[in-house]
Formats: structure tokens, C-alpha cells, sequence
């Protein structure tokens, strides 16, 4: 990282908590826990946010915590980090590996892990808020420290919304936030305009008459018929919607039948989509509906298909304004250590808080792998290979300098507004 300016003030104390920050990290890492069960994470941020002076609320939408800190007539800012891991067995190495289990609602037990990278989102926020919270004499404004719960299952956001978000908060001029990414530890990076995709799971069930195997005449198979939609699916994306504008249809799990010889009476598609624009996004699904019930009436289905939608995540889309104050911001304090973001097919579902608080926002990506390491691999064509990404059981980001520069970032995008 090549500093192109002197650090703010509000940055002074950075290296003393160090060993504080990171500490901190390990714990989270090391104790992870289920969307919709972050109790232990949420009540260790709730105790941090008020021993740096924030008003803090917990149990917002279940278990997320938000905190206050009004210095002054100016913009209020929100800044937001999600909380939950995921039910993944950690195979990193690092010595602060999660050994974690859980019960799912189902009541499954399962390894936990923080594979995506949350516990460096808290850690980061914790810190920039301890910071900015210790130089108020710096900066003028309100600042909100969102701590958001379930965001792996889309929904997270949303019951915080449900739960009178905006009347705890009140108005927001700008809210941010940031996601590590498998990009080399010491860059930030940000993008205007799309720049996480919406994506859309459907669950299709189509119907067909059973029979023995040894007699299909008598049956209207529905393999046969899963096999038609599967093939005509793939026609939305090469076919109906314009090869400049990204999508994706994924078919990730076909079941039907029990036995060779038995044809069975239905079969279950689970369909994923990823689109970048409302627009394509409607007419993706429709498509989706209007070829399964054309080839359930081209195979004599007995009964109309049927359709379940979840784990609906929105497109993000940076506004233009806010994104160019941090870039400057960024490219001034991190100098050639800050870059463009590429187009991301993952999903998030903070945009649902600033929609709500009707807030314009931006999102931006830190890296966290080791630097040598990606050089590595990017130089041997090998990056999609060697480097463990976002829901790996591999990945756990370099401590440094991710969690300084993480901080840095938050520090530095609030500042763009607040100072």
C-alpha cells in the first residue's frame, strides 16, 4: 500500500490497537455461528460499539445490533457489516481454523465456519467505529454502525427493515459497505453502477402419470420431460436476452424416481439465476415459467407445474455520486493499492437496507489473499485453480494486511462524507 497523502487523524491509534484487532478476529473466526443464530457474535459487538461510546440497540430483526454515535450537525452515514458464517467444515490451515458445530432449524448438526469472510467485515467495523469514535474533534455528523444478521440466506436485511429499522435510525444520507474478496491482500477496489448480481432460486415441480418401466405407453414420464426443460432452459441466455447484458441460468439439482423400473409421477428442478437489472431479471423468470408449462403441455402433463421462489437475493448497483467520492477518497489514501472492482456474479442483500431507508449507497471489495500467493497463480493462468474463493473451505483471508486495510477503507469513506 503507497500512501499518497498523510492518513487522517482519526487513523493515528491504527498500529497501537493492532494486537487488539486482531485478537478480536481470531475469536470471531474461530467462534462462528448460523444465520439467525449470531447471539454470542451480536452481544460481543453490542459490548464493543458501547465501550466506544455508540448508543447501541440490539435484537433489531432478531439479532442484529446497530449503534449511534450523533457528533454534531452533519451527514449521517451508515456503515454495515454482516455477521453470520456458514454451515461449511473449514479447511484452511490457519491455526485459528473453526472446529465449530451447530443445529440447523431442522435439527441437523453441522460444522460452521466463516467462509465467507464476515468475521473480517465485523472486525473492520468494530475498529472504524472505535476510531472515528475516539477523534470527534475530526469529523462532524452521525454515524451508524450496522451489524446485520443472515445475510447467506437473503434475508437478513430484510427483517431488520421489518423490525423499524428506519425509525431507529432515522434518515441517512449514505450508507457503505465492503465485502473481502479472493483479490491480493492490501487493495481496495470499487465499481459504479452494477456491481453485485441479483440472484433467484425457483424451485419447479412437474407432474407426469407412473407406470412400471417395462410400460411407457401407459405413463407421461416426467424424467423425459425434466430432460426437455433442462436443454430448453439453456436457450434464455443464448437466445432471448442481449449477450452484453450478463445472466445466468443454473439448473443445480434435478430429482426423480426411486427404482430403474419404475417411471416416476414427478420430478423436482432446483433452478438458480444471476441477472444485473430488474428488467432482465422479470423477463429471465418469466421465461423460465413459460418454457416449463409449454413442455408440460407438449408432454400431456397431468396437473400444471408448480413454482417456489427463495433465497432471493436484490442487484446491486452503486450509485454514481457516492461511488466517485470514495474512489477519490481511496485513490488519495491508498494510492495505486486502489482499483476498479470487476463485475461480480455474487449476490448480497445489503442493498435491501438503503433501498428502505431510501439512501443512496455504495459497495465496495477489499482483498485478502496473500499477495505473493495470487501473483503466483496469475502468473501461471492458475487463479480460478489455486486461490480459495468466497465459500471455499479453504478460505480465511491473510490477518495482514486485510484487517488494517479494511479499517483504513471504512475509516476513509466515512470521512468523504463526514468531515
Amino acid at each position: 500500500m503507497s500512501d499518497t497523502a498523510p492518513p487522517p487523524k482519526v487513523l493515528a491509534r491504527l498500529e497501537e490497537t493492532r494486537t487488539r484487532r486482531e485478537e478480536y478476529y481470531r475469536h470471531l473466526h474461530a467462534h462462528p455461528e448460523l444465520s439467525h443464530q449470531e447471539h454470542a457474535t451480536a452481544a460481543s459487538v453490542a459490548g464493543r460499539l458501547r465501550a466506544s461510546g455508540l448508543e447501541v440497540t440490539e435484537g433489531v430483526g432478531g439479532t442484529g445490533v446497530v449503534g449511534v454515535l450523533t457528533n454534531g450537525e452533519g451527514p449521517r452515514v451508515l456503515l454495515r457489516a454482516d455477521m453470520d458464517a456458514l454451515p461449511i467444515r473449514e479447511a484452511s490451515g490457519a491455526d485459528h481454523a473453526s472446529t465449530a458445530t451447530a443445529t440447523t432449524e431442522d435439527g441437523t448438526e453441522v460444522p460452521v465456519a466463516h467462509a465467507c469472510g464476515h468475521d473480517v467485515h465485523v472486525t473492520c467495523l468494530l475498529e472504524a467505529a472505535d476510531l472515528l469514535a475516539g477523534e470527534r474533534a475530526a469529523w462532524s455528523g452521525t454515524l451508524i454502525a450496522l451489524f446485520q444478521p443472515a445475510e447467506e440466506l437473503g434475508d437478513g436485511a430484510r427483517t431488520m427493515v421489518a423490525d423499524g429499522l428506519a425509525d431507529l435510525v432515522g434518515p441517512v444520507d449514505v450508507a457503505m459497505a465492503q465485502h473481502v474478496l479472493a483479490l491480493p491482500a492490501g487493495t481496495v477496489a470499487t465499481r459504479e453502477g452494477p456491481v453485485l448480481a441479483a440472484a433467484d432460486s425457483v424451485r419447479i415441480t412437474v407432474h407426469g402419470r407412473g407406470s412400471h418401466g417395462s410400460m411407457p405407453q401407459t405413463s407421461v414420464d416426467p424424467v423425459v420431460l425434466a430432460a426437455m426443460i433442462v436443454l430448453r432452459l439453456q436457450t434464455i441466455v443464448s437466445r432471448e436476452i442481449d449477450p452484453t447484458d450478463p445472466a445466468v441460468v443454473t439448473v443445480g439439482s434435478l430429482h426423480a424416481g426411486s427404482k430403474s423400473n419404475v417411471i416416476s409421477d414427478r420430478a423436482v428442478l432446483e433452478v438458480n439465476t444471476r441477472t444485473y437489472s430488474e428488467a432482465t431479471r422479470a423477463g429471465l423468470l418469466a421465461s423460465i415459467e413459460r418454457i416449463v408449462r409449454a413442455e408440460c403441455t407438449a408432454s400431456g402433463s397431468p396437473r400444471e407445474p408448480e413454482f417456489e421462489y427463495y433465497d432471493r437475493f436484490p442487484v446491486t448497483v452503486n450509485d454514481p455520486g457516492v461511488t466517485a467520492t470514495v474512489r477519490a477518497a481511496f485513490e488519495t489514501h491508498f494510492g495505486d493499492a486502489a482499483g476498479e472492482l470487476a463485475l461480480q456474479s455474487a449476490s448480497e442483500d445489503f442493498s435491501d437496507v438503503p433501498d428502505a431507508l431510501d439512501a443512496p449507497y455504495t459497495y465496495w471489495g477489499i482483498g485478502g489473499t496473500d499477495p505473493e500467493q495470487y501473483a503466483r497463480a496469475e502468473a501461471a493462468g492458475r487463479l480460478d485453480r489455486d486461490i480459495p474463493v468466497n465459500h471455499s473451505p479453504a478460505f480465511a483471508p491473510v490477518v495482514r494486511p486485510t484487517l488494517e486495510v479494511g479499517t483504513r477503507a471504512l475509516v476513509v469513506a466515512a470521512l468523504a462524507h463526514l468531515a
